[in-house]
């Protein structure tokens, strides 16, 4: 099957593949996400990781010299993505540089006939992100393939939610809450100069924590039409973004949510979705399914009063009735510190493999860039409301309508406590 796509995106003039039906993978960027890149992708059989480009030759030959000692071939070194695209051995390139530089690195890619995935976000400029949303449009066109990482679409409790509402397990998806409450010391935006800033960052808790949430939220909810939102500086300083945001929003099909997302809830609690339904509920919390049920058939008296969480919870046997999920990589990824979240390479492993099927079949990705670019659309929505103390239409904001706003997020923090430590009222 292989051999017979890549007739067929030689006669669209896409790069075709290598003989032997392998996918060479350039990895853009050589720092900390790069090298997560690099296991993943290297122990995926369809994939040959053939170039490493970093404009720091120490971290190119650091990632190359990983996977030549874990058995593979010593993938080629460049500066620059535009000296890579001249090798012929390159189909896929792998985008894990700083925000600022994605749309210019994917378009550059695209416009050679490369297929493109793309970390998140998009950009941290809308305007930028709506012009790699319509590229890669065309590009789809074109049989190229373009997929921005959203590994959590991936994971194994947002696929059984996913497919309890494609088949109207939970009945009418009335409500969701999305919320994700983590801690960050002063020290996290005092790390670097472009931490904190809207031109560098594009956001502080919602933009750089919460977006995973936004983003699993329109994929259980669809469309958004309306969104208000309040965002707040209330417990760091020397930033210029939100550390606390609350939203409310509502869908095409009727459903309302609510977001939240902070980096002032200390120690760090966890992120949730809780989305519910007429017949059905669920909850996923820090990525695992802890609750869900629904009903065997419409009409069911429970009682008055429900049943509570406890008695009505099918997750375990939900779970259960699911084939174990494996993956394997290139070589080690190291652990995290204790009482650090540490990632589970499974979900982008799956994420890889569906972009590996698109390529060789000629299909579009599950994950699309026009997905990527609605969820930055609603988050800069809600920086607008706020901004602008007042609800707006997602559809004006997707639309640029609001590009030339100048958001800001109220400072209400109190200057005389010290925010390298957690806040502490009333204490001796």
């Amino acid at each position: 099957m292989v051999h017979r796509r890549t007739d067929l995106r030689r006669r669209q003039g896409v790069k075709t593949l290598s003989r032997d039906g392998t996918i060479g993978v350039a990895l853009v960027g050589a720092g900390a996400m790069g090298t997560v890149h690099a296991a993943i992708a290297s122990g995926i059989d369809e994939l040959d990781v053939v170039a490493v480009i970093d404009p720091f030759a120490d971290a190119t030959a650091r990632v190359a010299t990983r996977l030549e000692k874990a058995g593979f071939r010593r993938p080629a070194e460049y500066a620059t993505l535009d000296e890579a695209l001249a090798s012929p051995e390159i189909d896929l390139v792998v985008i894990t540089t700083p925000s600022g530089l994605h749309v210019s690195q994917a378009t550059a890619a695209l416009d050679a006939r490369r297929h493109v995935l793309l970390e998140k976000p998009l950009d941290v400029d809308l305007s930028r992100a709506r012009v790699m949303a319509d590229r890669a449009s065309k590009a789809a066109g074109e049989g190229l393939v373009a997929s921005v990482v959203s590994q959590h679409r991936f994971d194994a409790a947002t696929a059984i939610v996913a497919d309890a509402v494609r088949s109207h397990a939970f009945g009418r998806v009335t409500t969701a809450i999305a919320s994700t409450a983590w801690w960050r010391p002063q020290s996290y935006y005092d790390s670097a100069d472009w931490r904190g800033t809207w031109a560098l960052d594009g956001g502080g808790a919602l933009m750089n924590q919460g977006v995973h949430n936004v983003d699993l939220l329109l994929s259980f909810l669809g469309r958004p039409v309306e969104v208000s939102g309040q965002m707040a500086l209330l417990a760091h300083s020397r930033i210029e973004v939100e550390d606390a945001v609350v939203a409310s929003i509502r869908f095409e099909s009727g459903a309302v949510a609510s977001v939240h997302a902070t980096t002032a809830a200390y120690p760090g609690l966890a992120t949730r979705i809780h989305l519910m339904g007429s017949l059905g509920s669920a909850i996923i919390e820090d990525d695992l399914l802890t609750y869900f049920h629904a009903a065997k058939s419409p009409g069911i008296d429970i009682g008055p009063m429900g049943l509570t969480s406890a008695e009505g919870n099918m997750a375990p046997r939900m779970l259960a009735d699911r084939a174990e999920r494996t993956y394997r990589l290139g070589f080690d990824l190291p652990p995290a510190p204790a009482g650090q979240y540490s990632l589970d390479p499974t979900s982008h492993h799956l994420q890889y493999r569906n972009v590996v099927d698109a390529i060789t079949s000629g299909a579009q990705p599950a994950v699309t860039v026009q997905d990527a670019f609605d969820a930055m659309s609603v988050i800069r929505a809600i920086y607008v409301s706020s901004t602008l103390h007042k609800s707006v239409q997602f559809s004006d904001v997707a639309a640029g309508v609001y590009d030339d706003v100048t958001l800001s997020a109220t400072d209400e923090s109190d200057s005389s406590l010290s925010h390298d430590e957690p806040l502490r009222r009333g204490s001796a």
